[in-house]
């Protein structure tokens, strides 16, 4: 038989004070050593990555330099183990205090059980007895939780001030190292480092290229891009306007030569969707009636770093819808936010995945209801995917939340089926969603969805997306016209109309004083964006499916064929170059500081020097 435990005959009550005492100590004093950590990291740089940078600029002017090269790889190493060794120490002390604490709490607990209780001869003496536990109790548990609340505050200190440090510093987008030696890039790629997070949180290898640190404003974690004016989010850049703010774009390049092309990925399923990027992440889709995919390539190797098989989605329909061979299954462009990248595809499925691949969410929207195939691109606006969903049956506009994928909300239009995509816009006093669609074009407030404004100014099957410059928004058509809204007033009004060249799937481009369109038959016009007056015209003698993106002055459009006309945005036509991609393309470029990346048939490009 079992004998039944009793505290009261386990150990001395001296026993229990002595634990009681030690683990209390022991608590404070990894308290103290958390905040000294804390101090430590505030003062001092553990990641040394300033030390980095000066040797990567080192090495910029000496790129054969081994020795140099190997020293940066071992700093780059020492650098992420202090990382984790630091991480480690601030959760393991973390752990300590509150087992110190806990074993605290339950010694006193011990004694005060242990305690042999003698009846009170007077009432006043059993009250100051209680009272003289209760302020005990009191005692204990405040003091054992400012410990901990202390240890934790200065543990969440610490970490974030790791986070920030090791956050990589922004090199100067004027001059972009990564432009200028092929032998830099691919050496610095070479250093691959391996580090294994042994804290016991995670079994995943992480694993760090040093060529990060050769690129611009790109950061050794995805949300430390996020700060970066390197990205290009969605298609046509950041709001989908057709405008980069990237520099030193090439002019020159040859895909038959392979002249200043870096390098060129084979990509497995066919899309027409554009490339979009983040940090050292280029992101496309690909899909047939039988299978959808999300691609993620490096951007400074091409290599590709994860496959992803859309699959298994709720609710999506067991066959694929019919489309035309111009629009495929993987038309709209995807969208990122440097925490997740989103895709939507023919058949309406449509998923969120983090920066590694791994699925956040996926739903299915219905399949849309038109004769061509769905082609709306995503659009970003703070952590909202949204989707412009004109078909057949009820047309709507749609916000989903980044994180979940449910619906944030859903604004019903009255307008007929489109292929445009959504364009957002800062007017300089508010944030705008523009929507060309028959018969209206229309502005939505991105944080509930409800209409701005809308005017009656178009027709027709709608594809090219809107244009917007200095307070004007353009729309344009097929069979209908091209019309300047001027908006800033409750209600906008058309400025100027032109009925002689119209598009039908390009989308225009616009400054403040130009007006760059594109016709589907290879004629491109330039107008005075404010009067209508055209300066010129110009006819390229192919077809054109991509739009123009307008990039330190200069205009890049992509003909069919795979000819990129560079010209001059400007009153006079002025031809800056015309480089061969040596595929056909109908996508639309996406660019970086010093590089242009294109996708063709069958590859996606980068080009630079």
């Amino acid at each position: 038989m079992f004998k039944k435990f009793d505290l009261k005959n386990f150990g001395t009550d001296q026993l229990w004070n002595r634990i009681a005492l030690v683990s209390g100590i022991f608590a404070l004093l990894v308290c103290v050593l958390l905040i000294g950590n804390y101090i430590q990291v505030k003062k001092a740089d553990p990641i040394n990555m300033k030390v980095i940078n000066s040797l990567v600029e080192r090495l910029h002017k000496d790129p054969s330099d081994v020795k140099l090269r190997e020293e940066i790889r071992t700093l780059d190493l020492l650098s992420r183990k202090a990382y984790f060794t630091s991480k480690w120490q601030i959760r393991t002390g973390g752990y300590f205090v509150l087992a110190a604490i806990a074993l605290m709490v339950i010694s006193l607990q011990i004694i005060s059980y242990r305690k042999t209780i003698v009846p009170q001869l007077s009432p006043e003496n059993d009250d100051n007895t209680m009272a003289y536990r209760n302020k005990t109790r009191v005692f204990i548990v405040t003091g054992g939780s400012l410990i901990l609340a202390t240890a934790l505050i200065f543990a969440i200190l610490a970490t974030n001030e790791l986070k920030e440090k090791f956050a990589v510093q922004e090199i100067n987008e004027e001059t972009p190292i990564e432009n200028n030696s092929d032998l830099i890039t691919q050496a610095a790629d070479s250093l691959v480092l391996e580090i294994i997070d042994t804290t016991g949180t995670s079994n995943i290898t992480i694993k760090h290229t040093v060529a990060s640190a050769f690129t611009n404003n790109d950061s050794v974690n995805e949300k430390s891009a996020a700060s970066s004016k390197d990205n290009f989010p969605t298609f046509r850049g950041p709001g989908g306007n057709g405008i980069a703010k990237q520099k030193n774009i090439p002019i020159s390049w040859d895909g038959s030569t392979g002249d200043n092309i870096r390098w060129k990925t084979a990509i497995p399923l066919p899309g027409y969707n554009s490339p979009i990027i983040w940090g050292n992440k280029i992101f496309v889709t690909g899909a047939n009636t039988a299978k959808r995919e999300v691609y993620c390539i490096n951007r400074n190797t091409g290599a590709m770093i994860w496959t992803v098989v859309v699959e298994n989605i709720p609710n999506s329909p067991g066959q694929a819808p019919k489309v035309i061979a111009e629009t495929g299954h993987a038309a709209p462009t995807a969208a990122t936010d440097g925490i997740g990248v989103y895709a939507i595809f023919s058949n309406g499925d449509i998923i969120g995945l983090d920066m590694d691949g791994k699925k956040l969410w996926a739903e299915n929207l219905g399949v849309p209801g038109n004769h061509y195939g769905h082609s709306s691109s995503l659009m970003i606006f703070k952590d909202l995917v949204i989707v412009q969903y004109d078909q057949k049956t009820s047309p709507k506009l749609m916000a989903l939340s980044t994180k979940t994928g449910k619906t944030v909300w859903s604004t019903n239009r009255d307008v007929k089926i489109s292929w445009a995509s959504p364009v957002i816009v800062n007017t300089g006093k508010r944030t705008e969603i523009i929507l060309a669609a028959e018969p209206f074009v229309a502005s939505y407030n991105p944080a509930d969805g409800k209409e701005l404004w809308k005017i009656d100014c178009i027709s027709g099957e709608v594809g090219p997306s809107v244009a917007y410059a200095n307070g004007m928004v353009f729309s344009v058509n097929d069979y209908s016209k091209l019309a300047a809204i001027k908006i800033g007033a409750d209600q906008p009004t058309v400025l100027w109309e032109n009925t002689d060249y119209l598009s039908d799937i390009p989308s225009p481009v616009a400054t403040d004083k130009y007006l760059i369109l594109s016709t589907s038959y290879g004629l491109t016009v330039c107008y005075d964006a404010v009067t209508g007056e055209k300066y010129w015209e110009k006819e390229f003698g192919n077809n054109v499916y991509a739009s123009p993106i307008i990039a330190e002055g200069k205009v890049y459009l992509m003909d069919k064929t795979g000819i990129m006309h560079i010209f001059k945005a400007d009153k006079e036509y002025v031809s800056l170059g015309e480089p061969k991609l040596g595929e056909p393309s109908v996508c639309t470029p996406a660019f970086t500081n010093g590089f242009i990346y294109l996708r063709g048939d069958k590859n996606l490009y980068s080009i630079g020097k």
